[in-house]
């Protein structure tokens, strides 16, 4: 079943650093917060990384969520799959 992946930036604690949690219903990845990429890639890099975990392969599409929390992420395994056209 195809699902989206969600993004959200996770503030440094007094015990961790900066970090970005990447989340679906089957699972989640948390990675640390690289200063070597730029907020986007790092979104990515988690995006990417729960993909890899969960053995989801294809096309990815990504967008901001409305409320600026994040980042969500689209699969396609066909490269693209159109919803709608308008």
């Amino acid at each position: 079943m195809r699902q989206a992946i969600v993004t959200k930036f996770l503030g440094p604690t007094n015990f961790r650093g900066s970090r970005v949690k990447a989340t679906a219903s089957a699972g989640s990845v948390t990675v640390s917060w690289s200063h070597a990429l730029n907020s986007q890639q790092n979104h990515d890099a988690a995006a990417k990384a729960l993909a890899v975990k969960l053995d989801w392969k294809g096309a990815w599409f990504a967008g901001g969520m409305p409320d600026e929390t994040g980042n969500v992420y689209v699969w396609s395994a066909d490269g693209f799959d159109e919803g709608f056209r308008v």
